[in-house]
């Protein structure tokens, strides 16, 4: 049965975000209203036409005296929610220098520089080395695809392409296999192959990766270096429409 119509706007609650009073409706997540007031809580597996997945865990804040994830935690009215922290940057940057360590990131050299919000929020969290060993995985690069790449050494598994791929494309190209150390992307086709897929380089799918790990062929310095999003502003004030343009 459905609910009969309440022409009364949503009632707004308040939170606080670092001191800063921060509106919210019911139901909306701390990251969903910080986003929506102009405030700035990292992340690189969140998007707002996916629920929440909580993989990347650079949204941590600190709500009501414990560490949550800002994309997953509904937002409560009279919190007093930390963000911006010593300590919970402290986090954050190692966060950032595992997932650096664990694929095989070398920004010089990556064509994504100056789009990479990975490369940005190192920069943002002023990472200057990586502090762990580095893992150097052997995955493999598939360029079978005539208008992609695929480069497994890059992925940080955030499983954005996954979500948009079966949401959004309605192509199912992308899935997740394995647990711990041995989780990996995968595309769902029996070689293996991109190829032998329907995927377009114009699918969300294909768009949407916030690293260097699907990128388009062809288009090779199309924007020079300088010129890029990040290389203008911070990740805390991307070029609207280009932050997730490769």
């Amino acid at each position: 049965m459905t609910a009969p119509f309440d022409p009364r706007p949503p009632t707004e609650h308040q939170f606080l975000l670092d001191g800063r009073p921060v509106p919210f409706t019911e139901g909306q997540t701390i990251l969903q209203a910080a986003r929506a007031a102009g405030l700035y809580i990292p992340s690189l597996c969140w998007d707002p036409r996916f629920a929440p997945h909580g993989s990347c865990k650079l949204c941590v804040v600190k709500a009501a005296g414990r560490h949550v994830s800002a994309c997953a935690t509904q937002a409560r009215e009279g919190w007093e929610v930390e963000s911006s922290t010593p300590e919970i940057n402290d986090m954050r940057r190692g966060l950032l220098q595992m997932l650096f360590v664990s694929g095989e990131h070398f920004c010089p050299g990556c064509e994504k520089s100056g789009h990479c919000q990975l490369q940005a929020l190192g920069y943002e969290f002023e990472m200057l080395g990586p502090r762990f060993p580095h893992f150097h995985p052997q995955r493999p690069v598939d360029a079978s695809h005539p208008e992609l790449v695929l480069d497994l050494t890059r992925c940080v598994l955030c499983e954005l392409c996954v979500r948009a791929s079966r949401e959004v494309d309605h192509t199912d190209v992308f899935g997740v296999e394995g647990r711990g150390i041995h989780k990996r992307l995968v595309v769902n086709a029996p070689s293996g192959q991109l190829a032998d897929t329907p995927i377009a380089a114009t699918d969300l799918a294909a768009r949407i990766c916030p690293v260097g790990a699907i990128l388009p062929k062809g288009r090779g310095f199309a924007v020079p270096i300088g010129e890029r999003p990040y290389d203008r502003a911070t990740i805390r004030a991307p070029i609207p429409g280009e932050e997730d343009t490769p």
